[in-house]
């Protein structure tokens, strides 16, 4: 049975003082509601555009009931977040995604072997808690491969690579992921890299944005466009049904992004093979804020609240294509700004850093 839709004016809890959280309360003073944005950090960007705040700590039991206590729905931006920090919410509100779903996605060997389980491609993945386990690991799946800390990395940290022909020691790639819990990924030999958007409520209502390509630098994603290039008909629509098998199996309720590399078989048919999942809204799908008749901003907080989910067609027939600013990118703001059909967005953050997301730029682009 699911909640009643909550009524604007109802106001909206996040966890996390980031750019998600950002862009979700944006998103969220459209439809009329409120915020209250949770995070330890007092100078976190998203405290600039939300009406309450709470600075404390992830594992204040006090401060997260209190919490609780002033808002009608929980939501976070992040998943690196401690599970008690769920359980402790979702004891006193409706939290969205759930305790279980963040618990699922948060822990990489247990993700795989969730979408492993569901029938679904992913790349071949061993356990590695020490060294002797990683050298039998690297004997059974070969170079390359990429070795992973199971939990708390993003953006490339946490994760090392492993060459065919480079010098290997176990003990020591262990330590220098810090002894712990890792998972080791056989190489996936792909096209490119894509990613599908997609949202889904409580009583299961699904939409998905079109699948769309995405290419990394520095571990960092750089540029996304869309319509993914090189995806044929078949290999979206397979992406698309992959996104909501992995959203239902979940019982999801929000906004996630499945990540997926495009491989192609010797006959050069297309297909997908599951990276990671990302419990939340995601740098893949900042384009929908110009590009989408909804973005996935407004479209988690209909998810969330329950109300009826947006159109996820693109506006007009055109292309889109969204570039991060990071680091000190960043500072060419005034040029950008300069050039006519280039959407702008900052991040209000204060001290630009390497590696460090600042802000985006969107483009619609004609056919090709």
């Amino acid at each position: 049975m699911t909640s009643p839709p909550l009524a604007p004016g109802s106001t909206i809890g996040i966890i996390g003082g980031g750019q998600l959280g950002r862009m979700i309360a944006v998103a969220a003073a459209q439809y009329g509601l409120k915020v209250h944005i949770y995070a330890p950090d007092a100078n976190s960007p998203a405290f600039d555009v939300a009406g309450t705040r709470t600075v404390a700590a992830y594992d204040d039991a006090a401060a997260l009931a209190a919490f609780a206590q002033a808002v009608d729905v929980v939501t976070y931006e992040f998943e690196n977040i401690p599970r008690r920090t769920a359980e402790i919410l979702a004891e006193a509100r409706p939290l969205h995604p759930s305790a279980a779903a963040l618990a699922t996605t948060q822990d990489r060997l247990t993700e795989k072997s969730f979408v492993a389980d569901l029938g679904i491609a992913t790349a071949p993945f061993r356990a590695v808690d020490d060294a002797a386990g990683l050298a039998a690991a690297v004997a059974d799946l070969g170079l390359p491969a990429v070795l992973k800390t199971r939990r708390f990395g993003y953006d490339g940290k946490g994760q090392r690579m492993l060459r065919p022909g480079e010098p290997f020691d176990a003990a020591a790639v262990m330590e220098s992921l810090g002894g712990q819990p890792c998972i080791l990924e056989g190489f996936v030999p792909f096209e490119s890299e894509v990613s599908v958007v997609a949202a889904r409520t409580a009583d299961g209502a699904f939409s998905a944005y079109d699948p769309c390509g995405n290419e990394h630098r520095d571990h960092i994603l750089a540029r996304t466009l869309v319509p993914a290039p090189g995806m044929d008909p078949a290999a979206s629509a397979e992406a698309l049904a992959v996104a909501r098998r992995i959203a239902d199996a979940l019982g999801y309720v929000g906004v996630l992004a499945v990540e997926m590399f495009l491989v192609r078989d010797a006959d050069g048919r297309a297909h997908v093979v599951v990276n990671e999942i990302a419990p939340r809204v995601h740098n893949s799908g900042h384009w929908t804020i110009e590009g989408s008749e909804t973005s996935q901003f407004a479209q988690h907080v209909r998810a969330i609240c329950g109300w009826p989910l947006g159109s996820t067609a693109r506006v007009g027939a055109a292309r889109v294509e969204m570039l991060n600013l990071v680091g000190e990118a960043a500072g060419s703001w005034e040029a950008i700004l300069a050039e006519p059909g280039r959407h702008l967005h900052l991040y209000g953050k204060g001290k630009a850093r390497p590696g460090r997301k600042m802000g985006h730029v969107t483009r619609l682009l004609p056919p090709a």
